[in-house]
């Protein structure tokens, strides 16, 4: 069955279509289903996954990622970060780099894995990362751990166990019960590690990973795979011997299917992984200018995130109302709110306000006078695309002369976005200064 590439809010149909876009495809009616059962669990949690329209007709939100139907349909979902409809390989190479950063992962490179050289399939790219993984961890040495065997043999190791051996019946003093410790392979991590390895051996469709994940296999080959993912995954250990595991368990994650928020019951597991669009967002934003401003010379900059300190109002005595702006923005003294917005605005279109939401400014105002004391400048930051190119920016918005919101864009494709942040909010610092001690002079003149 082919795999079906989309993007957010695509709408995926049973009917026949002329031609699949990344805007609407055709998938399968047991895949339809699936999907509707799918959102419905996510609907019963407070998440939105997609939307009904009819009975042939679904509409997907912002969740990204790819997921996999028990009848075999895949399903690649990309961001939608540009208008044009082919943008397939760039909205890919994207959505990879967010998922590296926002788990904090750092992608190998070798030559049998390359995926650079074509537009490989996120499925296609997640195995090729696990495998890279695990090619270089079994050529590092897998762990090994002793475990205690208690069993009845012919011959005495290890220990006794005298107890066993006082109640065996009558005809069997010939046979030990002993108890003996054993030096294995067989534990929580490398049993998970091979259940990913032959799902991948199962579904991968590339040469180069199908070469890779069968000679894994044959050196693995008495390693047991596996039965209680989730029990293992728990008992997977994180300390200084096990350090060298700890680069591969996402990838093994993604493998068995343990970023999927929530799952349909069944013994049927697919490749899944699904993220939600504007938290990639703020995680790459967040990183990006938290180097950008350490990378300052003689500011001491940071970046703060998910703050939690302050809250709306109180009631009874009890707070209420817990406000949580996405970043803070440290440069020495100086200090910003920033929130994150995964929506595409259109700076030309001021009679529709830019695309903006009035429930945004409504929080941002809040995050002033609460976490600035109501003077300074907050920021909104939304991804640049043809209508709001890295170049635009749109003229402040002003809710008093002390507190000022500025609309900024962000250029995910480009390696000095953050430096260009930073440098337009330093800007827009002094611009204001200029302004106060102006207003300042001008009272002193009137008075």
């Amino acid at each position: 069955m082919p795999a079906v590439v989309v993007r957010e809010y695509a709408r995926l149909t049973t009917a026949p279509l002329a031609q699949s876009t990344l805007d609407a495809a055709h998938i399968s009616p047991s895949a339809f289903s699936w999907l509707v059962k799918l959102g419905q669990q996510f609907k019963a949690n407070g998440l939105q996954l997609l939307e009904l329209d009819d009975q042939q007709w679904l509409r997907l939100d912002n969740y990204v990622g790819v997921l996999e139907s028990p009848c075999g349909q895949v399903i690649e979902i990309l961001p939608k970060h540009r208008v044009e409809s082919d943008c397939k390989q760039s909205a890919r190479k994207l959505l990879r780099k967010l998922i590296l950063n926002a788990l904090q992962l750092k992608q190998r490179e070798t030559e049998h894995t390359d995926i650079e050289r074509f537009d490989a399939p996120l499925p296609e790219w997640l195995m090729a990362q696990f495998l890279t993984e695990l090619d270089s961890l079994v050529k590092r040495g897998l762990r090994f751990d002793y475990q205690r065997v208690e069993e009845p043999q012919r011959f005495l190791r290890g220990q006794l166990d005298v107890v066993k051996q006082l109640r065996q019946p009558a005809g069997r003093e010939h046979i030990f019960n002993i108890r003996h410790d054993i030096f294995t392979a067989n534990r929580p991590e490398n049993r998970l590690l091979k259940a990913a390895l032959l799902r991948v051996c199962k579904t991968t469709q590339d040469n180069d990973n199908w070469r890779l994940a069968h000679e894994l296999q044959s050196i693995l080959q008495e390693l047991p795979a596996s039965t209680d993912i989730q029990a293992d995954f728990t008992a997977w250990q994180s300390d200084r011997l096990m350090a060298h595991y700890q680069s591969i368990k996402p990838w093994c994650e993604f493998v068995l299917s343990q970023h999927v928020p929530l799952a349909v019951q069944g013994q049927w597991q697919g490749i899944s992984m699904l993220f939600p669009m504007e938290r990639l967002f703020e995680s790459y934003v967040a990183t990006a200018l938290d180097s950008a401003a350490k990378c300052i010379p003689g500011i001491n900059g940071e970046v703060n995130t998910q703050l939690a300190s302050k809250h709306l109002c109180t009631h009874q005595g009890k707070d209420f109302f817990q406000l949580k702006p996405d970043l803070q923005l440290l440069l020495g003294a100086k200090c910003w709110i920033i929130d994150t917005k995964w929506k595409l605005l259109d700076a030309a279109s001021r009679e529709n306000k830019y695309g903006l939401s009035q429930q945004d400014f409504y929080q941002l105002f809040a995050y002033g006078q609460y976490y600035l004391g109501g003077e300074g400048t907050l920021v909104l930051v939304y991804p640049a695309w043809q209508k709001f190119p890295a170049a635009a920016q749109l003229a402040d918005f002003r809710f008093n002369d002390k507190l000022t919101l500025w609309v900024l864009p962000f250029d995910l494709e480009a390696e000095d976005a953050a430096k260009n942040l930073i440098s337009n909010l330093q800007n827009a610092f002094k611009e204001q200064l200029n302004l106060s001690e102006a207003v300042a002079a001008l009272a002193e003149v009137e008075t």
